[in-house]
């Protein structure tokens, strides 16, 4: 993968000495372990560049989406009410306590997704301080929960 050496007759057709050549570097380099080393990177980019994307299915209210695929363990689910109380599943937990609580659930659970449903009353401020309770409680693949059947952007669809 680099310059050579070459041997090169001293004389014109006559070897003067006993045989001896002198070496002159080769002005030639081969590239073709360099093509292939390249290539084989750039099929190793290209394969693995889509499983780098990490991205978590965020559906707001009111949307024309789908629902998420199933779980064979039961999701969890914490809940904003209308009136700003939180719930765990159907228990209702003190903001003050939600983190240690959402630590001791992350250590008993195989899995580290959470639903998580608001009323669309909540501010905006207090959906991101719980997720933020969620992801410091250990569950960083977060879902939000909505009701199917709400208004589509796409002109085309409707």
């Amino acid at each position: 993968m680099g310059a050579g050496v070459q041997a090169q007759d001293s004389g014109g057709g006559r070897r003067r000495g006993r045989g001896r050549r002198r070496a002159r570097p080769m002005g030639e380099i081969n590239i073709t372990p360099f093509v292939d080393v390249m290539l084989v990177l750039l099929i190793i980019f290209m394969v693995a560049a889509p499983l780098m994307t990490v991205g978590v299915p965020v559906e707001l209210p009111k949307t024309a989406a789908g629902a998420l695929p199933g779980e064979q363990e039961e999701p969890l689910t914490v809940t904003i009410t209308a009136d700003g109380e939180i719930q765990i599943q159907t228990t209702p937990v003190p903001w003050d306590e939600l983190v240690t609580k959402l630590r001791a659930i992350a250590a008993e659970r195989g899995s580290d997704r959470v639903y998580l449903r608001a009323a669309g009353a909540i501010p905006y401020e207090t959906v991101m301080q719980v997720m933020g309770a969620l992801n410091a409680g250990g569950f960083s693949n977060v879902g939000l929960v909505t009701d199917t059947g709400g208004p589509t952007l796409d002109k085309k669809a409707g």
